[in-house]
């Protein structure tokens, strides 16, 4: 007498018995993979955007370039005026690994639009001169007009930061425009972009040094002196620099490196992906728990399917494959949505802020084998728990 032939299970009817579950149940499937799509989502966008921002900023960065030394004059121990000499720039001019230097210095007035505003009505705006290498120095850029040149220097005219030629609705030169500083009028000849590196010169009105000095008593000490270093040179120059600019009292010399705070920022940014990512974590872990738990009702409900597969034949371990082929579906239609949506989202807000969209494939793929992962985890127990059902027990339910 021939032994009876033992039940067999190929791949592709794993797959098949599998799906039939999501199928019947297409609503309950839905709801399912929306937990674990959320968390995925949530976790491929905070890494698109984490690095398309970084991105942004890394080139930033780049463009205005991290060899760029602030020098200011601050309070010290030593007595002093806390003023820098007024030769301090020509003499930090003279190192070696100096490339550029320009100066900008006070100037005691006020700048409004015109003679009907109330003076105390200045909206935070300045009034600064500035040496003819300003805008070269700080690698900068003017929205329209021109910089001060031979012609310019030597009389009263302004050029406008980008906040202070917004808020006194400077908004072209295509006629000539007048604003009045220090209750006389200058004529406005252009209007810079935003200086990432010298966020006070956006909400100043900036006049030519020798102008300033002659026409509005400006200081003839530096209050800021903007300096360019060699590639490789930064620290060292960056040590030397305080005795160079005043010999009498360095401790009261400030030396920074403004591109420091772009570079804190992207730090901050890692910060914060962090915490998203933990956020999104959890989301996931919550998906996988609802899988779980539909899993444990699939089973409760469908105690009758399981006692007619195993009265037919079937195996502990074709019926715990079923059932676990059923949560990984689950999680897998949960993972491409979100991968899917996370991109989608990436996409949009990236180029909503101009910057390169950047969607790391770590994140897309990890993301997805994340989702299998937490699908087969979540549905290891209703598995077993269906498979040790014994099937005349399950016909009987």
């Amino acid at each position: 007498m021939s032994a009876a032939p033992t039940s067999r299970l190929r791949a592709s009817d794993v797959v098949r018995v599998g799906a039939s579950g999501p199928r019947a149940r297409k609503l309950r499937t839905a709801l399912s993979a929306l937990g674990v799509s959320i968390g995925i989502a949530a976790m491929v966008g905070v890494l698109g955007l984490s690095e398309s921002s970084k991105s942004a900023l890394l080139d930033e960065i780049s463009a205005l370039g991290t060899n760029l030394l602030t020098v200011e004059a601050s309070g010290g121990f030593g007595g002093g005026d806390s003023a820098l000499p007024e030769w301090s720039s020509a003499t930090i001019e003279r190192v070696p690994t100096v490339e550029v230097t320009s100066a900008v210095y006070d100037v005691d007035a006020s700048v409004l639009k015109n003679e009907f505003v109330d003076e105390g009505q200045t909206g935070g705006l300045g009034v600064v001169a500035a040496d003819d290498g300003l805008v070269d120095t700080l690698n900068g850029e003017l929205a329209f007009g021109s910089w001060f040149d031979e012609t310019t220097e030597t009389y009263p005219t302004v050029v406008l930061g980008s906040v202070a030629a917004e808020r006194l609705g400077v908004r072209s030169l295509d006629q000539p425009t007048l604003v009045q500083v220090g209750g006389e009028y200058v004529e406005v000849i252009g209007v810079l972009d935003e200086f990432p590196l010298a966020a006070d010169l956006d909400r100043a009105a900036i006049l030519p040094a020798e102008a300033a000095q002659t026409f509005f008593d400006a200081d003839t000490s530096p209050t800021t002196i903007y300096t360019r270093i060699e590639d490789g040179a930064i620290d060292e120059t960056r040590d030397i620099i305080p005795a160079t600019a005043d010999a009498e009292n360095p401790e009261e010399v400030t030396v920074s490196r403004p591109s420091d705070a772009l570079e804190a920022e992207a730090a901050a940014d890692d910060t914060l992906t962090t915490l998203f990512l933990g956020l999104g974590a959890v989301a996931l872990l919550v998906g996988g728990i609802g899988i779980a738990n539909v899993m444990v009702i699939a089973v409760i409900e469908r105690r009758g399917e399981i006692g007619l597969r195993r009265a037919l034949g079937a195996t502990r371990a074709h019926i715990r494959r079923q059932f676990l082929t059923e949560a990984v579906i689950l999680s897998a239609l949960g993972g491409a949505a979100g991968v899917a949506i996370g991109i989608g989202a990436t996409y949009t807000y990236a180029t909503a802020q101009g910057w390169r969209v950047i969607v790391p494939t770590e994140a897309a793929v990890g993301g997805f084998v994340a989702a299998l992962a937490i699908g087969a985890v979540a549905g290891l127990y209703p598995a077993m728990r269906a498979a040790r059902l014994a099937p005349t027990e399950a016909l009987r339910a």
